[in-house]
């Protein structure tokens, strides 16, 4: 039996945390949830991170600054970005830096299991 993908949610949102993790187990994908970057750093979890859905603006580090830490380390997670402030310059360079998708919220549960699939399976199979 094949496991069941396991995709990380970092926000400091916990209703966007909760809403998204149970949104992720209604499609059959298992979520785990952080309030901070540096809380999905700590943890014990990171290697069997599949998927980061990362919030842009969070205290302390932010998404893209995750995404750059754990590409730094040689332990890149394929990543999605969410934003309540979408700006073209930061959608651009995130994803110049390798970031799957940016979606501004609010998005739709369609959009962001797209992009969870075209991170989990690649572009092609999205």
């Amino acid at each position: 039996m094949r496991d069941k993908a396991t995709v990380a949610i970092v926000d400091d949102d916990g209703s966007v945390r909760e809403t998204t993790k149970d949104l992720l187990d209604s499609a059959g994908l298992s979520a785990a949830t952080f309030a901070s970057a540096e809380s999905f750093l700590q943890s014990k979890e990171t290697c069997a991170i599949q998927c980061l859905i990362a919030d842009m603006r969070m205290p302390g580090m932010t998404g893209l600054e995750l995404h750059g830490r754990l590409a730094a380390a040689g332990t890149p997670i394929p990543t999605v970005l969410i934003t309540a402030y979408p700006d073209e310059r930061e959608r651009v360079r995130a994803l110049e830096a390798g970031v799957i998708c940016f979606l501004a919220k609010p998005f739709t549960a369609d959009d962001l299991l797209a992009c969870v699939v075209s991170a989990l399976h690649g572009p092609d199979l999205a």
